[in-house]
């Protein structure tokens, strides 16, 4: 295992992929799950603009997971169902194959929103609030440093 280290305090360790990106799950799913669901309220209240606003915000968040990815695309296609959206129904089966088998290797658009109004090859700006979530699940922000 090895650190990086600012004076005496650790910053970052590294363990193997796997263990990364195990960790890296544990702590994005919360985030996804909470985007999901404020889509599921936004549903509720009648905005699917809104709610697929969330859905997207959540896929920008789980992408770098396959288990998150595929989650959150499926989501997707259920809300296009629900909306009798036969285009981003499609768009969606064929990202969720995508999800599936292409996530693990890393080939993932990043900040990319996962409509099928957009490439899905498409790198896109992360929003300011949600990199400085994905940073921390990745354990590359630290909430403060100790001075002592």
């Amino acid at each position: 295992m090895a650190a990086v280290t600012l004076s005496s305090t650790p910053i970052i360790t590294t363990d193997s992929v796997f263990d990364n990106m195990t960790h890296f799950r544990q702590r994005i799913r919360p985030h996804v799950t909470a985007e999901v669901t404020a889509g599921a309220l936004a549903e509720a209240a009648g905005d699917m603009s809104l709610s697929f606003a969330h859905l997207e915000r959540a896929h920008v968040l789980g992408q770098a997971s396959t288990a998150e990815h595929v989650r959150v695309h499926v989501r997707m296609l259920a809300w296009a169902v629900k909306q009798r959206d036969v285009g981003e129904a499609l768009g969606q089966l064929l990202r969720i194959v995508g999800a599936a088998t292409m996530t693990a290797f890393g080939l993932v658009p990043h900040g990319n929103t996962g409509g099928a109004n957009v490439s899905p090859i498409k790198p896109m700006p992360i929003p300011h609030d949600l990199e400085a979530i994905l940073l921390k699940a990745r354990g590359l922000l630290l909430d403060h440093v100790d001075a002592g």
